[in-house]
């Protein structure tokens, strides 16, 4: 397709979602529609439509027919093949829901209970049966331990594993280098999730022309930045904050990383690191030697945790204060996020701020 084409297919597939409040599902179960994103390109367009659903299984019939019927309703469309579905949960909500279960099929809150009853063998012809939750993890687990060498600004004492120079029993206690692995590959993996996740979060704050604060549609991760500055996360913060997330990531990958730059790069680590939590956590990898290894990278990569007062109330506008000035804090405030720390350090030109709006 070219451009114009490209550009009335997307007002077309939009406006047929924008028709749409609810689904129906498999027997009659309602789905609703919470939003799309429509991405066309000159082979055709991905879809990314966010649903609130009972079953992984109702979300993908509901939204294969309403895709199927939205292409067949339109005769420009109508002989467009749907080449591709799949379905995902939404890892957070899905972390709060298990968090908020209860009654007697709630899952225990406890990890290792969890694990044993998933090691019970299932009734033939259950759903357990049909997924086996340990068969999947395996999968993932090894998925990471593969994409750990992309990881290639950090070597594995970064990760708390003993340095081959150091004495015997100089460490208290020290990461096993295959859980440095995974931890490797869950920050790879993690990497992957949290920018095309924040694609989406710039796409929803663009569309609807407003910010955090005011946002009516769902939102992956800039809702957690400091609420204290909300109002002042709009579509254009979206897109610095995106492209900042990938610079950083790029020297991570790339071998050329060293200090982080600003304070956006301190707070995109945060969301990173939370991610790679929130994965490793609901496939029942997130084991203790892992969780020390998390700890470490992040002890290993932030200078300070001076950014953590950000989402204290009572911390705000220490940076200014005489106190700030003793303990040598570093402009904390908003205007300053995507400001290098010092001369030798740089920001993405897109990100950058704008020479008169640099904070010295």
């Amino acid at each position: 397709m070219d451009p114009l084409q490209r550009a009335g297919a997307v007002a077309l597939i939009e406006d047929g979602f924008d028709s749409v409040e609810a689904i129906e599902g498999p027997d009659g179960v309602e789905v609703d529609l919470l939003d799309s994103i429509v991405a066309v390109h000159p082979g055709g367009a991905i879809l990314k439509v966010v649903v609130d659903a009972p079953a992984l299984e109702m979300a993908e019939s509901a939204v294969r027919s309403v895709v199927e019927e939205l292409l067949e309703r339109s005769e420009v469309l109508a002989d467009w093949p749907i080449a591709r579905c799949e379905v995902a949960l939404h890892p957070k909500l899905a972390l709060e829901s298990l968090d908020a279960a209860d009654g007697p099929e709630a899952p225990p809150a406890d990890p290792a209970a969890r694990k044993a009853r998933h090691s019970g063998r299932p009734s033939p012809g259950s759903a357990e049966a049909e997924y086996d939750a340990e068969a999947q993890a395996e999968e993932v687990r090894q998925q990471m331990l593969t994409l750990a060498g992309e990881l290639r600004s950090f070597p594995p004492v970064m990760f708390g594993v003993p340095d081959e120079e150091a004495e015997e029993g100089e460490d208290s206690f020290s990461v096993s280098p295959e859980d440095a692995r995974l931890a490797a590959g869950a920050l790879v993996w993690a990497t992957d999730v949290l920018v095309d996740q924040l694609f989406g979060d710039v796409q929803t704050l663009t569309e609807e022309d407003t910010n955090v604060a005011e946002c009516d549609g769902p939102l992956w991760h800039l809702e957690d930045l400091p609420a204290r500055y909300a109002l002042q996360y709009d579509g254009l913060f979206a897109r610095r904050f995106l492209v900042t997330v990938v610079a950083m990531t790029t020297r991570f990958t790339d071998g050329s990383f060293q200090r982080l730059s600003c304070v956006a790069e301190e707070l995109a680590l945060r969301l990173l690191l939370n991610e790679a939590h929130v994965t490793l956590e609901t496939f029942g990898l997130l084991g203790d030697g892992v969780s020390a290894a998390l700890e470490a990278f992040a002890d290993n990569v932030y200078e300070d945790m001076d950014h953590e007062w950000l989402y204290d109330d009572a911390m705000d506008g220490i940076d200014e204060s005489p106190v700030g000035e003793v303990l040598r804090i570093a402009p904390m405030g908003f205007k300053a996020w995507f400001t290098p720390f010092n001369r030798g350090r740089h920001v993405h030109p897109y990100a950058a701020d704008e020479p008169e709006a640099a904070v010295s």
